[in-house]
């Protein structure tokens, strides 16, 4: 008589698999859905807490390697999905469908913060999250120029629309100004313009709120940190030495605003030379990772210096978008699933607390 595999047999054997970065195997983390067992065919769906694991293809193959050890089992499916963590402050103080907002920050200008904003937004639309870009860089708001729109629909009772493109919403205070209009703005007016942008928009479910952030510190920094929850802040620094004390403002200013770093960014750390291939470290090399260490927070990654990134952020279509395939694509594909991992982590309750410096 042949041995029947069982649920109980199945969730003993998933006990022992562990997801790689929390560090707790899947059934402790509730991960473990469906089991569905027909003779000796065995289907589970395991629910990821990003669709943008890094790692996705080690937990897919470790659950099938397990469930094929007990007895019975002649064959595993197993299907992945995803129900993204959420950060319950937000819809609890402003009862917005967002689960999640991420400030990207830099100690100073001219780092390439934006372009990071919007390639990491349009990354992790592109591997199935929900998505927006919030666009709080209210004396030089870019994004809009960076993704090809200029205008957003119609509103709809008494509410703004967003705009959408590339897979993701948009709202940008570039949409309410004329090209060539300042917003001379301080204190009270500024806190409620970015609190607007949140509350009088019609937001679809969105899992990853990205904000990209003015740069420097100042009013913007306060009035975001004092307007929504922020899940968590990312520093967009640049490779020089120089880039500690750059990156040490932007964390210190986390840290006074009790906002949790995510990870340091370093961006334009390499170029390679389209006709020769040769690699060339023109800002020097290592810089942001070396803040990192030394402040005891993630590094999330380099970005090269790529002249097709200048190219499409001109004419509103990033990297990500026109050129997937790129080495430079693929950057920033790695760096939005390292940053979704650490939010993921941030938000398990047992997880190690991530370090506000």
């Amino acid at each position: 008589m042949s041995i029947q595999p069982t649920e109980e047999l199945i969730l003993a054997a998933l006990g022992t698999v562990m997801e790689p970065e929390l560090h707790q195997d899947l059934v402790t983390l509730n991960m473990v859905r469906d089991i569905q067992i027909n003779g000796g065919q065995v289907g589970v769906t395991i629910m990821l807490t990003t669709p943008a694991c890094p790692l996705k293809g080690k937990i897919e193959n470790d659950v099938r390697q397990a469930i094929m050890q007990v007895p019975g089992v002649e064959k595993v499916n197993v299907k992945l999905d995803a129900d993204v963590t959420a950060d319950d402050r937000i819809f609890g103080q402003l009862q917005l469908p967002i689960k999640n907002i991420i400030a990207i920050a830099s100690g100073k200008g001219g780092v390439g913060k934006t372009t990071v904003a919007v390639n990491l937004a349009i990354s992790l639309a592109q591997m199935g999250a929900k998505v927006g870009i919030l666009d709080a860089d209210i004396y030089g708001p870019n994004v809009p120029q960076m993704l090809g729109v200029t205008h957003m629909p119609p509103p709809t009772n008494q509410k703004l629309n967003p705009a959408r493109v590339y897979g993701i919403q948009v709202m940008s205070m570039g949409f309410m100004l004329k090209p060539d209009q300042a917003a001379l703005w301080r204190g009270p007016m500024l806190h409620s313009a970015i609190r607007q942008m949140f509350t009088d928009v019609n937001w679809e479910p969105v899992d990853y709120m990205i904000v990209d952030m003015p740069p420097g510190t100042g009013d913007a920094q306060l009035s975001l940190a004092q307007s929504v929850p922020l899940t968590g802040g990312v520093v967009v620094s640049t490779p020089q030495d120089v880039a500690l004390s750059d990156a040490r403002r932007g964390l210190t200013a986390f840290k006074q605003l009790n906002v949790p770093v995510l990870g340091i960014i370093e961006n334009m750390a390499y170029f390679i030379a389209p006709d020769t291939g040769n690699r060339y470290e023109i800002f020097g090399y290592g810089g942001a990772e070396r803040a990192a260490q030394e402040l005891g927070v993630p590094f999330l990654g380099r970005l090269p210096l790529d002249q097709r990134v200048r190219e499409g952020g001109d004419m509103g279509k990033p990297i990500v978008a026109i050129a997937p395939d790129s080495e430079t694509a693929q950057a920033f594909r790695e760096l939005a699933q390292r940053l979704a991992a650490q939010v993921s982590m941030l938000r398990m309750p047992s997880a190690p607390e991530l370090k506000i410096i």
